[in-house]
């Protein structure tokens, strides 16, 4: 399998995951642990899995990842 970095769908969730964090910079204070938190987990979720299916081993194992990641 080669390396998450080299995927297209790890650089664009990960571009997407920063783009999130700038922008719930603006959200409310008392949102940080609503739907601050909540945006910002599922979209460093999607790039986390996509490495971690990267690392296991077969297709089967990544796709996997790679469903949970769209579920994200």
């Amino acid at each position: 399998m080669p390396s998450y970095e080299r995927l297209a769908a790890w650089k664009l969730s990960y571009a997407m995951a920063l783009q999130i964090y700038n922008a719930t910079d603006a959200f409310p204070r008392d949102e940080r642990y609503g739907l601050t938190s909540q945006l910002r987990r599922a979209a460093f979720s999607v790039a986390s899995n996509i490495a971690e299916g990267c690392a296991k081993r077969g297709r089967k194992e990544f796709a996997r990842y790679l469903d949970i990641a769209v579920g994200s």
